[in-house]
């Protein structure tokens, strides 16, 4: 029984450690760029680790309880160790890689990452970015994805750059979700329902519950989506 649970738990530790190192090698562009070979590859890694570490032996109910706990330890142990300051971070957590900087490419973080252009340019085509030449500094986060800086010319005009004023924007209260009043967020905005009963009949609505969605923003204004009638086809919501 004591050799099960120790082989159990050293296989464990092992696969978790393999895994860790060959997710590490492949870097970031797995998660964020998975093809269908990438996908192919993950799996079968996955398959020859537990195969070759994990099932190796003894599959008795004992071994499999004893290994699930194990990962599962470790898992939780690594997440811990991520949030010191100690060695283990740097290894474990990783850290984002210039891929461009003063408006230059980084050649050698790019072979790092086993990055191409062609994926670079992929990744700077989804933050809306169709020139390479706009772009002052990307960063390839630690998850994978790209953030973009671009150059001063290429960003958009903001209201403070023209010296205009602007108004306050915040989030939207949520007020009726599926006709259900959301008094908090009723009640946070110093309101009550008798003034939802107004603002609703003045659209010609006699109850929250004939409504979908109601939220208020900012400036006092109240969007209302209606709830569609069975006999109502989809597009005929009626939204102010």
């Amino acid at each position: 029984m004591n050799e099960i649970i120790f082989s159990s738990f050293l296989r464990a530790i092992l696969a978790f450690i393999l895994l860790m190192l060959l997710a590490r090698l492949m870097g970031k562009k797995l998660i964020s760029q998975m093809t269908f070979f990438d996908f192919i590859v993950g799996v079968t890694i996955g398959s020859v680790t537990a195969s070759g570490f994990v099932l190796t032996g003894s599959n008795s109910l004992i071994s499999g309880i004893v290994i699930l706990i194990t990962i599962s330890f470790m898992t939780v142990l690594t997440g811990l160790m991520q949030l010191q300051s100690n060695p283990w971070k740097k290894l474990l957590s990783s850290e984002p890689i210039v891929a461009i900087e003063n408006g230059k490419i980084v050649e050698e973080n790019l072979k790092k990452e086993r990055l191409n252009i062609p994926e670079l340019m992929l990744l700077l085509r989804k933050k809306n970015i169709f020139n390479i030449a706009d772009v002052e500094f990307a960063l390839l986060e630690t998850d994978g994805s790209l953030s973009v800086l671009p150059k001063s010319q290429k960003q958009p005009v903001t209201p403070s750059d023209l010296n205009i004023s602007s108004t306050y924007k915040g989030l939207t209260k949520d007020i009726i979700i599926d006709r259900e009043v959301m008094h908090e967020n009723l009640a946070d905005a110093h309101l009550d329902e008798s003034w939802l009963g107004e603002q609703l009949r003045q659209r010609g609505i006699n109850s929250p519950k004939e409504v979908f969605y109601a939220g208020l923003d900012t400036q006092g204004y109240l969007f209302v989506s209606m709830k569609r009638k069975r006999e109502e086809k989809p597009g005929k919501y009626g939204i102010e």
